[in-house]
């Protein structure tokens, strides 16, 4: 292997690939300039939008993402705000419905105490009434009973209206007397 690199030191034009000549390094830093040139002026450009691009839309889909977190953070604070002013509605209707309950029943007790205290009233007035005509129909028949007993007894017919009513109503006044007594005792 000495001997390889003895012979490319003393000027020997072999081609050897680490030290080119003069021409070949000319037309070579010329198309590499060239080409040096067409990267720059052509493919760089693409490669900068491509990389813009990807950059801007990965921050478009960051901001996209953060903008959807703030609504979606939004919508759940209008949610819960909504849910608890249906909480406090729903309160608030329960409550109006036991007050109106409670209204109502006091209603229909008074009411109920109203008709009963009616009916009760109306029943007394026709019991009353009852009695009364009661009365009047057993003092009718008394009177005509103790006006045949009183004239079988005293042996004259007691025909005049006056004295047999006067006996009636001495009769059953002495009744009322002797009933009085008796629940006096």
């Amino acid at each position: 292997m000495h001997l390889a690199f003895a012979a490319a030191d003393e000027g020997e034009s072999s081609g050897s690939i680490l030290l080119p000549e003069l021409p070949d390094l000319i037309w070579g830093t010329v198309a590499f300039v060239a080409v040096l040139i067409v990267v720059i002026w052509k493919v760089l450009p693409r490669i900068n939008e491509a990389l813009d691009a990807r950059k801007d839309a990965i921050e478009g889909g960051i901001q996209r993402a953060e903008q959807a977190q703030a609504e979606a953070n939004e919508a759940r604070d209008q949610y819960t705000a909504q849910l608890a002013e249906a909480r406090g509605e729903a309160g608030r209707i329960r409550d109006e419905a036991r007050e109106d309950a409670k209204r109502i029943r006091a209603d229909l007790v008074e009411q109920a105490q109203a008709e009963a205290a009616r009916i009760v009233a109306n029943a007394q007035a026709q019991i009353e009434a009852e009695r009364s005509a009661a009365l009047v129909s057993l003092r009718s028949e008394v009177g005509t009973l103790a006006i045949d007993l009183a004239s079988g007894v005293v042996g004259e017919s007691l025909s005049d209206d006056k004295k047999a009513s006067a006996l009636v109503d001495r009769f059953l006044a002495d009744l009322d007397g002797t009933k009085k007594a008796k629940a006096g005792k």
